[in-house]
């Protein structure tokens, strides 16, 4: 098996010729991207940087994203994608956490970022703005060639962690390559020269597909951000061949559409993960789309372990019930439902998913009593409730850590619950998800509060808001005295509050 650096630079050389990247009107060939990514991995180590420092990066899909993805595996240095949307604090804190000696940041977020270096020992920071591209030229073309293994650390990916902080999620080479083959393993088969677009950033989910669409010779298109009309006319327009989406994508473009079938025939696939997909969007986005649609399951930790193709997907098999679910076990991935002993359990009892695959995390970031919680015996204990049927399909049924899900990002309700009970006039708080038509879930906070206090639910969204990130907010607040219920030890019962408002539904988590 190659690693990801020589992967690339062997499909660079390939194709030299043909385009590989596109974003805001701008095109570059292999060679051209290439070698825009051998200077800025020239530049990254002139700061000092050495093979295996982490780099953060803080930015919208973009041609300089490429750069980015390129430059850091051409110099061995390891990847830790921030996320736009959260609050300075969390990005400060996946940068101490990781251990970052820099941070490259797009100039229309730099103030998010702005006073790290003065904090953080050792932290440089990289804005790009008006002068990248003069910067960038000066720098040598040669390729710096530092020695790779297949061991090496190759990203640090953050998902939410028990404790409401993100925790970061190790991935080598050797499993970031895996993780490459298996997403593609029941897709139709990329060929030279197709078209992938990305409307989600190449940082979270759609990344996945950046890889294999590169080692094929095919193009990235890369979008600054979602928008369903311009997403549909480049569909059309650019002859689109993949794309990934969230289940609210699937959902904003439907309506978009009216429903209508589209002629799109050089889609090949629309490949949906990132949260549980309701039956309604699934059988809409196949009116929409056709047989195009692909649905898998996996985490951060380990991904993908189920998938399924639209044959399947909206089929019939006596004994399972396909539309309900989140796809089969693949063949490279192993998956068990687990009691609370972490024992097996038989198909079709309930319990903890528990899954194994070639292409997961080797642990979590600096931080191994929650890796020995989390990965046992080579297995990754979801904390996903779920069974399996007599034909493998996997029903993904609650959650057993109370995450919130919500438009494909992941919310832990003790993060809220923190920031909320800072405000004055906060006697206790509970956060937990509710249904949502767009997002398939979102945060409620229940908040029970002083006598006399004045608390208005407009302040308890904005301090969550501003501690957190725009997208972490409650979409709504219950302001009461009465005290929250609680469990014969005195724990705040969580899922008897949130149970009113999903009775009548088969699963307890939501999709869009």
């Amino acid at each position: 098996m190659l690693d990801v650096r020589t992967a690339m630079r062997r499909s660079a050389e390939f194709h030299r010729d043909l385009v590989a990247v596109e974003s805001q009107g701008r095109q570059l060939t292999f060679g051209e991207a290439w070698e825009r990514g051998l200077r800025l991995a020239n530049a990254l180590l002139a700061l000092g940087l050495q093979p295996g420092d982490r780099v953060a990066v803080l930015e919208d899909n973009s041609i300089e994203a490429a750069d980015f993805y390129l430059g850091t595996a051409a110099a061995n240095l390891v990847r830790v994608p921030l996320y736009r949307r959260n609050s300075p604090e969390a990005h400060r804190y996946m940068i101490e956490h990781t251990g970052c000696r820099a941070v490259v940041v797009a100039e229309e977020f730099a103030h998010e970022v702005a006073g790290l270096a003065d904090v953080i020992e050792g932290l440089q920071v990289v804005v790009r703005g008006d002068d990248y591209e003069r910067w960038l030229a000066a720098q040598p073309a040669t390729d710096p060639s530092p020695p790779v293994s297949l061991d090496d650390v190759f990203i640090i990916r953050h998902s939410a962690g028990t404790t409401g902080r993100a925790k970061g999620i190790a991935y080598t080479h050797r499993a970031w390559m895996s993780t490459t083959r298996d997403w593609c393993y029941m897709l139709p088969p990329i060929d030279l020269g197709d078209n992938c677009l990305h409307v989600g950033p190449i940082s979270h989910g759609s990344g996945y597909l950046f890889l294999p669409v590169w080692l094929a010779g095919g193009r990235n298109l890369l979008h600054l951000r979602f928008e369903a009309t311009t997403v549909l006319d480049t569909l059309a327009k650019d002859s689109v061949g993949y794309f990934f989406a969230v289940p609210t994508m699937v959902a904003d473009l439907v309506r978009t559409t009216g429903g209508h079938p589209l002629e799109l025939p050089a889609l090949k696939s629309v490949v949906i993960s990132g949260a549980p997909i309701t039956e309604r969007t699934a059988l809409a986005g196949r009116e929409v789309f056709g047989d195009r649609l692909y649905q898998m399951y996996g985490q951060t930790e380990a991904v993908p372990v189920t998938f399924m193709g639209p044959r399947e997907w909206f089929g019939t098999l006596p004994g399972s019930q396909p539309l309900r679910s989140a796809g089969r076990i693949m063949p490279f991935a192993e998956l068990e439902i687990r009691d609370a002993d972490n024992h097996a359990l038989p198909v079709g009892e309930e319990g903890e998913i528990a899954i194994r695959c070639d292409g997961q995390m080797t642990g979590i970031w600096n931080d191994p009593e929650l890796t020995a919680l989390r990965l046992r015996d080579g297995w990754v204990l979801t904390g996903d409730v779920g069974r399996l049927d007599e034909h493998g399909f996997l029903y993904v049924i609650d959650r057993v850590d109370d995450m919130i899900i919500s438009g494909g990002f992941n919310i832990w309700p003790a993060e809220l619950e923190q920031a909320i009970a800072q405000l004055p006039g906060v006697r206790e708080v509970a956060v937990f998800g509710v249904p949502d038509d767009k997002w398939g879930e979102t945060p409620l906070a229940v908040v029970v509060t002083e006598d006399g206090a004045r608390l208005a639910e407009d302040t308890v969204i904005e301090a969550c808001r501003t501690a957190l990130g725009s997208y972490k907010k409650p979409s709504s607040v219950i302001l009461q005295t009465e005290p929250l219920p609680r469990s014969p030890v005195g724990k705040i019962q969580r899922k008897a509050l949130r149970e009113p408002y999903w009775a009548g539904q088969e699963r307890r988590v939501a999709g869009s």
